[in-house]
């Protein structure tokens, strides 16, 4: 089966557990794909050139200048990093943005209604995609002549802009889109109840509990576009989600989400 795995948070900033988990995805058996965020530098890179980065309910706030900005992050420094160091892994990764073949087209987000049901953010130069925007067959054909995809999350509307896009939710839509196992990696071992506990994995997430939790304040903020797209994924067609530790890719463990 296809793995669709997802890289983020605070382990592209740490290149010893960054080349430790393109080491075990390289090691992954079968066909697999690979997508990354990378907000930790946009947010630096923002910041040491006067702009304050604007997140709300975990998504970015995009204008003109932001985009720039995590083109250049997304779409070239840590796409082409992770590229080289599979490469040293003889891993035949191939990095990408959605306009390379046309494989992923985005709808720029219209103006949205917050979950509050009142508050009204225009996010900018974001798009948003579903399984139908991807190029299945373009990543099959990669896959089959041996090649690794390597996804960033800038994308483009087919009219000439590029827009970026949530991470998850491209991972999410590759996943569903191929019928593969979602797997979406970062820092800790996988949703915490208690976020202050790095021991408090919950096991199993249910989408009828997400209510709950994000009530609760267990879901917050980046944990919020995880749990949504990765539950989108399967109702999608997804064969399976889990969210974990990056370093624990080849083996059992983290937070297993169902329907």
């Amino acid at each position: 089966m296809i793995k669709v795995v997802k890289i983020g948070g605070r382990i592209l900033d740490d290149e010893a557990r960054l080349a430790a988990f393109c080491r075990d995805f390289a090691a992954l058996p079968g066909e697999k794909v690979l997508v990354h965020g990378g907000s930790v530098l946009a947010n630096r890179v923002q910041e040491a050139l006067g702009a304050e980065p604007r997140k709300i309910e975990g998504r970015r706030v995009t204008d003109e200048a932001a985009l720039q900005v995590v083109t250049m992050v997304y779409a070239g420094w840590y796409n082409k990093h992770l590229t080289a160091l599979l490469q040293k892994e003889s891993c035949n990764a191939v990095g990408l943005a959605g306009c390379d073949g046309a494989c992923i087209t985005a709808r720029r987000r219209p103006p949205m209604t917050l979950s509050d049901g009142s508050t009204v953010v225009d996010y900018g130069f974001v798009g948003d995609v579903t399984p139908a925007s991807v190029d299945v067959g373009f990543i099959r054909g990669l896959l089959g002549a041996g090649y690794t995809p390597v996804f960033s999350a800038i994308n483009h509307d087919g009219a000439g802009n590029l827009l970026n896009t949530n991470a998850d939710t491209v991972a999410s839509c590759i996943a569903a889109a191929l019928g593969a196992s979602l797997v979406i990696c970062f820092e800790k071992d996988g949703v915490l109840s208690d976020p202050a506990d790095p021991g408090s994995v919950i096991p199993l997430i249910r989408e009828s509990d997400c209510a709950a939790l994000k009530a609760s304040g267990t879901v917050s903020e980046g944990m919020l576009p995880k749990l949504d797209t990765a539950f989108a994924a399967l109702r999608s067609g997804a064969a399976g989600a889990v969210i974990k530790n990056a370093g624990a890719l080849c083996s059992a463990g983290g937070t297993e989400l169902c329907l």
